[in-house]
C-alpha cells in the first residue's frame, strides 16, 4: 500500500503548508497587517522547503496535477452555484458589471502585447533568445491565474515546444497574487484614509487582521440537505461535482478522436477538446447540470453556500500549490525577463485600473482595487481586496462581480477558447493585431458606458482624465 500514498501525502503537504501559513498569519504582527492570506504564507514556505531539497521523496512537479484539479474544481464548484442571489441583476448593476468587464478586456488582450514586447526588447538588448510567448503568457498567469496559467503553458510548451512555458505561468500566477496583495492592500488602506470608499462603516478589525473569526461573530457556512443517516451533506455537493467530473471525462474521451486534426483556416482547433481544456467543459457540463437541477424543482436540495465553501477551499488550494510548483532552476535562469515582464505589467495594470475606475463613477475606487486585484490575481483576490474598503459588501460591486464573471467569457471567448490555446502558431503581426484589437475593441465600449453612467458625460473631458489618471 506504501505505493498509493505518494499523491495523498503531496496533498497532505500542501494541507500542512495552509495550516502553517494561517497559524503565522494569527501570530505575527508583520504578517497580520500586511492582510497576506494563509495560501500565500504556506506557498512560500513550501517552495522554500521544496527549493532546499528539505521534503524527501518530493519535487515541484508533484504538486502540478493537483494546481490543476484545485483549479478546474474551483470553477466547476462554482459554475454548479445556482444564481438565486444574482436576481438584483439590473440597471446600475449590470453597468457596473460591464465596466469591470471592460477593464478585464482591455486588460488581458494588453498585458499580453506587453509581455510579448518586453521579451522582444530584451532579447534585442542582451542578444539572448527567449521566446516572446514566455512574455505572453504573463497575461494567462496575471489577468486569468494560475489555472489557466497551467492549462495554457501546457498546451504551448507540449503542442508547439515553447520550453518552461508551463513554469513560466506557474511564476508569472505566483507574482501575480504577491503583486495583488503587495500593491493591493496599501492601495485599499489609501482609500479607506482618504475617505474615498463609499462603505464608510467599512475597517479593518481584528478578526479581519488575524484571519480567525472570534467565538461570538463565527458564521454559519451553510445548510445540511441530505440527512446524515442517509449522507452527509458535504459528501452529497461532493458526488454533485464528481458526476459532472466523470460526464466532462468521458465526453473529452468521447469526442477527441473526431476532432483531432480539426484545422479551420488552418488553425489546430483540436486543442481545444483535450484534457488540458479540462475546466472549459467541466464548466459547460456543471452550467447545464444547475440548469437540470433548476428546471425540475430540485435547488431546494443544493446549498449554494456548502458550494462556495468547496469554491473557496479549492482556491486555497491551488494558490498553495501554484507557489509549490515552482522550479527553482527554471525561476534562476530566467528570472531577469520575467521580474521585467511583471513590473511593466504591474505598472500597467496599476494605472488602468485606477484611471478606468475612476472613470466609472460612484463606487470607482471599489471597482478599481476589485478588478486590480482580478487582473493581477483571481476573482477571490479581487474579492478580499474589495472585502477590505467595503467589509459587508453593502455596495453592488460584489454583485457587478457576479455578472461579470460570465460576461468576460462572452466578451473574450475568442481569445479564451480560439487563440489563447494556439497563440504559439501566430506570427508576431498575427498575436498584436487579435490581443492588441480586443483591447481596443474594449476600450472603445468607455464612451457608451460613461453615457450610461449617472453624472458622466458620454466623453471624457480633459478634467475628468486629469482627475481619472492623478
Amino acid at each position: 500500500m506504501e505505493s498509493t500514498f505518494h499523491g495523498i501525502i503531496a496533498f497532505a503537504l500542501m494541507a500542512a503548508m495552509l495550516l502553517v501559513g494561517s497559524l503565522l498569519r494569527y501570530k505575527l504582527a508583520l504578517l497580520r497587517n500586511a492582510l497576506v492570506p494563509a495560501s500565500i504564507i504556506g506557498g512560500m514556505i513550501g517552495f522554500a522547503l521544496l527549493s532546499a531539497d528539505l521534503v524527501p521523496g518530493f519535487t515541484a512537479a508533484d504538486f502540478t496535477a493537483l494546481t490543476f484539479h484545485f483549479f478546474t474544481l474551483s470553477f466547476m464548484s462554482l459554475c454548479l452555484t445556482g444564481s438565486s442571489g444574482n436576481k438584483a441583476l439590473s440597471g446600475s448593476i449590470v453597468i457596473g458589471g460591464m465596466w469591470l468587464t471592460v477593464i478585464w478586456a482591455i486588460s488581458l488582450g494588453l498585458q499580453g502585447v506587453l509581455g510579448y514586447g518586453v521579451i522582444v526588447a530584451y532579447d534585442a538588448v542582451t542578444g539572448a533568445d527567449v521566446s516572446a510567448f514566455l512574455g505572453a503568457m504573463v497575461t494567462h498567469g496575471f489577468t486569468q491565474g494560475p489555472g489557466q496559467a497551467l492549462t495554457y503553458g501546457t498546451l504551448w510548451e507540449r503542442e508547439f515546444g515553447i520550453e518552461n512555458a508551463t513554469q513560466v505561468g506557474l511564476i508569472y500566477a505566483s507574482l501575480g497574487f504577491l503583486v495583488a496583495f503587495a500593491v493591493g492592500v496599501p492601495m485599499a488602506r489609501w482609500i479607506i484614509r482618504k475617505g474615498l470608499n463609499t462603505n464608510k462603516a467599512s475597517r479593518i478589525d481584528g478578526d479581519f487582521l488575524s484571519g480567525f473569526y472570534s467565538a461570538s461573530k463565527q458564521p454559519e457556512a451553510g445548510r445540511m440537505v441530505s440527512h446524515p443517516a442517509n449522507l452527509d451533506s458535504l459528501a452529497f455537493h461532493l458526488c454533485l461535482l464528481g458526476l459532472a467530473y466523470v460526464i466532462t471525462h468521458v465526453w473529452l474521451l468521447s469526442v477527441r478522436d473526431l476532432a483531432a486534426g480539426f484545422q479551420p483556416w488552418g488553425i489546430n482547433l483540436g486543442v481545444l477538446f483535450s484534457h488540458n481544456m479540462f475546466f472549459l467543459h467541466g464548466l459547460v457540463v456543471c452550467v447545464l447540470m444547475r440548469s437540470a437541477i433548476d428546471r425540475a424543482g430540485l435547488a431546494t436540495y443544493v446549498d449554494d453556500e456548502t458550494l462556495k465553501r468547496i469554491t473557496g477551499g479549492s482556491v486555497d488550494f491551488m494558490v498553495v500549490g501554484t507557489l509549490m510548483s515552482i522550479k527553482f532552476a527554471v525561476l534562476g535562469a530566467l528570472l531577469v525577463p520575467i521580474l521585467l515582464v511583471s513590473a511593466v505589467i504591474t505598472v500597467f495594470t496599476l494605472v488602468g485600473s485606477l484611471a478606468m475606475g475612476r472613470l466609472s463613477g460612484r463606487l470607482g475606487y471599489e471597482r478599481a482595487v476589485t478588478i486590480f486585484g482580478c487582473c493581477c490575481g483571481s476573482t477571490g483576490s479581487g474579492l478580499l481586496l474589495l472585502r477590505i474598503v467595503d467589509a459587508d459588501f453593502s455596495t453592488s460591486v460584489a454583485k457587478e462581480l457576479a455578472f461579470y464573471n460570465i460576461a468576460i467569457v462572452v466578451a473574450t471567448f475568442h481569445l479564451l477558447f480560439i487563440f489563447a490555446p494556439i497563440a504559439p502558431s501566430l506570427s508576431a503581426t498575427e498575436y498584436v493585431a487579435i490581443f492588441g484589437g480586443t483591447s481596443l475593441v474594449a476600450l472603445a465600449v468607455v464612451p457608451f458606458l460613461m453615457w450610461r453612467t449617472p453624472s458622466r458625460s458620454p466623453f471624457p473631458t480633459k478634467s475628468v482624465m486629469q482627475e481619472a489618471l492623478k
